[in-house]
């Protein structure tokens, strides 16, 4: 089996959304399906269906989020002792050579990846160019619109 990295704060995040499915959602639906079907003939009945559908979507989503917790191999980034690499879980202060501007990225899991909170998945082109590399390196990133470099200015495990 293959194991998933995850940080503890992605996989508490999927635990927390397999929590409310089951108890919110999975009884919302079938109480949905319950109301609906309580109303007669169900071949023309479009909230059934709807109702249905939506149960599907729900028992798959629980069934994909339980096995991507049963994979995963959570990684506590504080525990990490790196010797300053860019490893998964890292936080890494970066700046851009062409534009000179700073970013800060944590290097994550494909499902806790959220370029809105600066968490990067580590199959991301940028991650895969830093992992390994200390501060003061150069990491080249190949981008859409050709090559960028980016000078490693901290790493750190928080």
């Amino acid at each position: 089996m293959i194991k998933t990295p995850l940080t503890v704060a992605g996989a508490e995040k999927l635990r927390n959304e397999l929590h409310r499915l089951k108890t919110v959602e999975r009884p919302s639906v079938i109480a949905a399906i319950a109301e609906a079907r309580s109303h007669g003939d169900l071949s023309e009945n479009a909230e059934y269906d709807a109702a249905k559908e939506r149960q599907g979507f729900v028992e798959g989503r629980i069934k994909e989020i339980e096995g991507k917790i049963s994979s995963a191999q959570i990684i506590d980034p504080k525990l990490l002792d790196a010797d300053g690499r860019c490893v998964f879980g890292a936080t890494v202060d970066l700046e851009d050579m062409d534009s000179g501007q700073t970013v800060t990225y944590q290097i994550v899991g494909d499902d806790e990846a959220d370029l809105k909170e600066n968490k990067i998945s580590i199959s991301s082109p940028i991650a895969r160019a830093l992992i390994g590399k200390f501060a003061g390196d150069i990491a080249e990133v190949q981008a859409p619109g050709g090559v960028r470099e980016y000078e490693i200015i901290d790493v750190r495990y928080v």
